[in-house]
């Protein structure tokens, strides 16, 4: 499986391409994955930086056949020129490279552009003529899109997760794309030989985020377990968190529980809550769960917004005001 088609596409049967979103480090592993296809395995493999190595660089490889006669692939890092923002000395460089753009499709050589940047200045020539050319690949990722990327990824390397198992992949990951990928090309270099990535190999090899430890320390409390409770936040203490990090992730996960309830109170479904949401699934799914009333939900944000007031005015020093409010859940 071609692994851009994950991602929306504009032109999926044309080679040359443009992978863009903001995540530098999903972009290059997303472009390398394409490029190392079996079919460009005789290719000569080249990595040119237009910012570090120059346009002209860049121009010389797309257009010069390869020295041991072979068909050249391109990784272009770095493609300033698609940028709002450029200095006046690469106007001639970025005619020259226009024109070359211009006939893409003519060229024996193929190129990846990653352009890893917030958005692309679409008004620009050089941009216009390069996306009708290549294939843009947008790699950007709503929450709820993150888990079924990460199975589909997991599946095509030749892997295999449980439901459960991805799930905690993503809670340790703090629902972070680049750090789910990142603790999942951990994981697969230490993974058996039968290729299984389990809540086991998982549990032994990527620490909790400190999200999801607020997130457990929260369902022990809502349990009436404050022994757990306590002592997991102690253990955060210890470690060097102060009182106002530790509430404000406190706040936030109340914030995002309550709206939960809201909604799941005028009967909205746990998809259309995903949806409106724009979150990860299994963290609605665990939010539905819990049966906290919305009366008590609002007390304890206000709790929480009067301590942070509290904390960040010097009324409070001691974190004994933290466990007070802990107990109080």
């Amino acid at each position: 499986m071609n692994i851009l088609s994950l991602f929306k596409q504009s032109n999926p049967k044309t080679t040359q391409t443009l992978v863009f979103g903001e995540d530098a480090f999903l972009n290059e592993y997303l472009a390398r994955k394409f490029v190392n296809q079996e079919k460009f395995k005789d290719f000569e493999h080249l990595t040119i930086d237009c910012a570090e190595d120059g346009l002209d660089e860049l121009m010389a490889n797309l257009t010069e056949s390869s020295l041991f006669d072979r068909q050249k692939i391109i990784l272009a890092k770095n493609p300033f020129f698609l940028t709002t923002k450029v200095a006046a000395k690469y106007k001639k460089d970025i005619e020259k490279l226009q024109v070359i753009i211009q006939h893409l499709d003519e060229l024996e050589n193929i190129v990846v552009f990653i352009a890893s940047y917030e958005s692309i200045d679409r008004r620009k020539k050089i941009s216009k003529e390069l996306m009708s050319q290549v294939n843009v690949v947008e790699t950007k990722l709503k929450p709820y899109e993150i888990s079924g990327f990460l199975k589909a990824l997991i599946k095509d390397e030749g892997y295999t997760i449980t439901n459960q198992a991805l799930q905690m992949l993503i809670q340790r990951s703090d629902q972070v794309l680049d750090s789910a990928l990142s603790n999942y090309l951990k994981l697969k270099n230490i993974c058996a030989d039968d290729g299984k990535i389990t809540e086991s190999l998982i549990d032994r090899n990527i620490d909790r985020s400190l999200s999801e430890n607020i997130f457990e320390i929260l369902t022990s409390a809502f349990k009436g377990d404050y022994n757990q409770a306590s002592k997991r936040l102690d253990d955060h203490l210890r470690e060097g968190n102060n009182a106002i990090q530790l509430l404000a992730v406190f706040q936030n996960q109340l914030e995002f529980l309550l709206v939960v309830k809201v909604l799941q109170n005028r009967r909205w479904s746990q998809d259309q809550i995903v949806r409106e949401l724009k979150a990860n699934p299994y963290r609605i799914k665990f939010a539905m769960q819990n049966s906290v009333r919305l009366a008590k939900l609002k007390s304890l944000i206000n709790q929480a917004i009067e301590l942070d007031y509290g904390y960040k005015n010097g009324i409070y020093h001691s974190e004994e005001f933290l466990k007070l409010f802990l107990l109080s859940i």
